[in-house]
């Protein structure tokens, strides 16, 4: 009976060690996605570091019964690794968190009153700001990690799975639910231009050059597509969202 446990350990331990061998890539390239966009301090190593023991955790955890393919379920872990780590190191100022929802909430007042999509020049206007000073905050703001699209479900401020992949009760599961819902039709009621780069960035997985070059813009002009984007996303979905540093 000993000698059997210990032959299904030493198996289960060689298929874990296969599957992070073939899915090293996969760290990598999520790495890379995610480093783009954030400030040069966030070394890729870091992510990479952090992405490796999500997949090795994924490696342990996979339950192929539950449907979903390894790289699939991996990539959760890996991501969701990576941006544990990034929130244990945050190194945006509160001054950004405070200027960046500023300018989510001026943008929820003016669509409220206005019934579409606020304007970057209303934006600014209602701040008391220029345009330049505007487009700086969206600059700065792109690499505050309360507002990538990928910690909107990540910060535990919204329904969320457990590390091993479930979802902690029926209510939790139908929260969750209710918010991709929201998420999706808050991303396809973004204007055209901010909805493309999403589309782009998230789905494609092209980074803000790329996306720059189909574009016909600057890739700092990229950033702060992305940026007003989210934080339009993240003024749309506030019932759902928590308060950030002060």
């Amino acid at each position: 009976m000993v000698n059997g446990l210990a032959t299904y350990n030493a198996v289960q331990e060689q298929s874990a060690e296969v599957l992070v061998a073939e899915h090293a890539s996969l760290v990598k390239r999520i790495a890379y996605h995610l480093v783009n966009r954030l400030p040069p301090n966030v070394q890729a190593d870091d992510l990479i570091q952090a992405g490796m023991i999500g997949l090795l955790e994924a490696s342990r955890n996979y339950d192929p019964s539950q449907g979903a393919s390894f790289e699939t379920y991996a990539g959760i872990r890996i991501r969701g690794s990576m941006l544990d780590e990034i929130r244990r190191s945050d190194w945006t100022p509160r001054s950004v968190h405070r200027k960046a929802r500023m300018v989510a909430e001026a943008m929820r007042d003016i669509e409220n009153e206005e019934g579409r999509d606020a304007r970057d020049v209303e934006v600014a206007d209602v701040l008391g700001m220029s345009l330049r000073d505007y487009h700086k905050i969206l600059q700065d703001a792109s690499g505050c990690r309360i507002f990538s699209l990928e910690e909107l479900q990540s910060v535990g401020e919204l329904p969320q799975e457990r590390k091993d992949g479930a979802i902690s009760g029926p209510f939790e599961g139908m929260q969750r639910d209710m918010f991709k819902s929201e998420l999706s039709e808050a991303i396809a009621g973004l204007p055209e231009r901010e909805r493309l780069v999403i589309a782009l960035y998230y789905d494609k997985e092209l980074n803000l050059r790329e996306i720059g070059h189909v574009l016909g813009v600057s890739e700092s002009r990229v950033c702060q597509i992305h940026s007003q984007a989210t934080l339009r996303l993240r003024s749309r979905l506030s019932e759902w969202l928590s308060e950030g540093p002060e």
